[in-house]
């Protein structure tokens, strides 16, 4: 059978990602240790796979997992979870600028290496720098990003052979887009009782 010629770390790594990614989705603070636990195996997958610019987002990710399970556990007194925001004309024109500049400067290190695909690897690990950052600090919009690039990354990983990761990628996209429409329900549902209080 398919699942069972995929690895048994691939498939850890699938399972905890999903997790992760759902509970995310549905703004519940415990996706961060089953995040810890995804993107340590995939930093070893990447590396065997020479998709380093993946590999060292992993790396990254396991930072700000650490960073947003502790901003995630600072609540307000007066909620049952950390607030969720609207982003910013400020923080548009930082993540367009940030994107850019480590996809060319990642893409042109990463073309003399044997790297696969240096500069849409480069790409997609920029747009996910971005999208991670905004998840931690609860940015309703993290999820546009993410269902953008994880568009791109199912193609690259059946390119790659790793089948249950695109799997995993493709899974993604629905359970992005409902934690799009939960978060900004969240949103609009703040915001009313803000005004309420504010009355």
């Amino acid at each position: 059978m398919w699942w069972q010629q995929q690895s048994l770390w691939e498939i850890i790594g699938v399972v905890t990602g999903l997790l992760c990614v759902y509970l995310a989705a549905k703004n519940i603070i415990w996706n961060w240790p089953f995040a810890i636990v995804s993107v340590t195996i995939y930093i070893f997958i990447f590396y065997e796979k020479n998709l380093f610019a993946d590999m060292g987002l992993q790396v990254y990710f396991l930072v700000t997992n650490i960073y947003g399970w502790y901003f995630w556990s600072k609540i307000p007194p007066t909620e049952d979870k950390t607030p969720v925001k609207l982003i910013t004309k400020k923080e548009i024109g930082i993540s367009v600028l940030a994107t850019a500049l480590f996809t060319f400067f990642l893409g042109s290190v990463l073309k003399y290496t044997t790297a696969s695909f240096p500069y849409l690897d480069s790409f997609c690990a920029a747009c996910s720098l971005v999208a991670q950052v905004l998840l931690a600090r609860k940015v309703v919009e993290n999820w546009l990003i993410w269902i953008f690039v994880d568009v791109i990354y199912v193609g690259i990983y059946i390119l790659k052979g790793l089948d249950a990761t695109a799997v995993m990628y493709a899974i993604y996209i629905p359970i992005a887009l409902l934690g799009y429409l939960d978060w900004r329900k969240d949103w609009r549902k703040q915001n009313n009782l803000t005004q309420t209080a504010s009355k």
